[in-house]
């Protein structure tokens, strides 16, 4: 394994830093957090420089070392993130690139990287919880379609999004993993209805979904027919292993800036507290280090991250909860106000123990498929 950067991997680093320091000033305002179709224009105009400059490739069609410093860089230089465009760019458009037929990259990717459809994801159900194989949408053929009754929930941007990734129960019959199929859905479909729902943070980038009767074109379909699981795994394995890499880079920087506010309010008095503070910057830095491996793994498997995504997820989003717990102490009586920096990030990182996969579900990959431990019964 190489952790080592080559020549041609620190020339596009250099470049992209320096249209990054002439980009970035000529960005409009960034619209209200609550303001999701101005943050879709925002957001898809953001990607469509990156698309003009050079740089949409690297979803894709870039090693995932050239992804990995996309990221690192985009997110130091305090870029866009890619917002209304996350599903499209990290988790959809990865899959059919990997899954797809030549004719869906041709007409699904190129608007993605383009920065003119949105996607969202339409996986987690009301009635399966953790286990998303328990899902009961089902999608019957009839003739080039399938017709497709059931619900989702937590399915980010569906309220602004063109397509939805969705997972379908094909053959009620088959063992639950093996009954799925993976679909690619139009949302402005008759029959599909979006209920946004408000988060904790007071936000509403996720929706019940609601699929009464939609005709989903058999041609939409990634994989075969009762495939799903499978394609669901590649899916999982870039929204896991690579997906967070940014968000990475991101809290080391709030880390930094911790530093910084507890010298200045007198919080780095405290001992206790700079232990803290120490050790999260340990956890990071072996976060980081993790990143690179699991994109080296890739690198030498076809560009698929394998299942150290886990360890990564896992560890990840309890580090990241921490680190929002450390600012509240940092913060101390402010951390109560809505308005003050890491605020919001402390109530939405309560979710990332869930998102992506719950925190025991990653035990149980990490168990079964690293580990080499018998499945629970």
């Amino acid at each position: 394994m190489d952790l080592a950067y080559t020549p041609e991997e620190e020339e596009f680093r250099a470049r992209l830093r320096e249209w990054l320091a002439k980009a970035l000033p000529t960005l409009p305002p960034k619209p209200s957090p609550e303001d999701w179709p101005g943050r879709r224009t925002y957001d898809l105009g953001w990607q469509r420089m990156l698309y003009d400059a050079g740089y949409a490739h690297v979803h894709w069609d870039a090693s995932p070392t050239m992804r990995l410093i996309f990221l690192e860089e985009t997110e130091a230089a305090g870029a866009p993130y890619v917002g209304a465009g996350f599903v499209g760019l990290l988790h959809a458009g990865p899959t059919i690139a990997a899954e797809g037929t030549a004719g869906q990259r041709a007409r699904w990717l190129p608007p993605i990287l383009r920065g003119e459809e949105v996607w969202c994801q339409g996986f987690s159900e009301p009635d399966a919880g953790s286990d998303l194989a328990a899902l009961r949408t089902r999608a019957r053929r009839d003739g080039d379609d399938y017709v497709v009754s059931g619900s989702k929930i937590w399915t980010s941007h569906a309220e602004v999004a063109d397509w939805c990734e969705l997972l379908v129960r094909t053959d009620p019959a088959a063992p639950k993993h093996k009954g799925i199929t993976w679909l690619a859905m139009p949302m402005s479909s008759p029959g599909v209805v979006v209920r946004p729902l408000r988060t904790l943070a007071g936000s509403a980038e996720f929706a019940e979904v609601f699929l009464d009767d939609v005709r989903v074109p058999v041609a939409n379909r990634v994989g075969e027919e009762n495939d799903g699981w499978r394609v669901t795994m590649v899916t999982l394995s870039f929204e896991r292993g690579t997906a967070f890499v940014g968000e990475v880079v991101a809290c080391r920087r709030v880390l930094g800036e911790l530093a910084r506010t507890a010298r200045e309010n007198g919080r780095w008095d405290d001992p206790v507290l700079r232990r803290r503070l120490g050790r999260l910057n340990a956890e990071f830095r072996a976060l980081w280090r993790l990143t690179q491996w699991n994109v080296s793994e890739a690198e030498a498997s076809g560009g698929v991250p394998g299942v150290g995504g886990s360890v990564f997820k896992l560890r990840y989003s309890h580090a990241r909860q921490e680190l929002y717990d450390a600012a509240a102490d940092v913060l101390g009586p402010d951390s109560l106000d809505l308005d003050r920096p890491w605020v919001l990030d402390r109530l939405s990182s309560l979710s990332y123990t869930i998102a992506a996969g719950t925190s025991q579900i990653q035990r149980n990959i990490v168990a079964e498929r690293i580990l080499g431990l018998p499945k629970g019964r």
